[in-house]
């Protein structure tokens, strides 16, 4: 969840919805977010959801990695800081 936070907290993002469901699919279904966004590690091809984000007029942006960038080592440090 506090990876969430940090996303939400960007003024560009609209929303940041946890699930629990074993995929986004419906839930991108429901909202049909204008712009879906994964990192790296994904291709357009492999993106749940992306066909119907298009049908949509929707984009799909992959982010590349990087280095030194990692949403885990900032709340390692931000939890660092907060322990002192």
């Amino acid at each position: 969840h506090d990876r969430a936070v940090i996303l939400d907290a960007l003024q560009v993002v609209d929303a940041v919805v946890i699930f629990s469901e074993e995929t986004p699919l419906e839930l991108i279904r429901e909202l049909k977010p204008d712009i879906l966004v994964k990192g790296g590690d994904y291709s357009e091809d492999s993106v749940v959801g992306a066909d119907d984000v298009r049908k949509n007029g929707g984009t799909i942006r992959i982010l590349p990695f990087r280095k030194g960038c990692s949403t885990s080592l900032l709340l390692e440090k931000i939890q660092e800081i907060n322990s002192k």
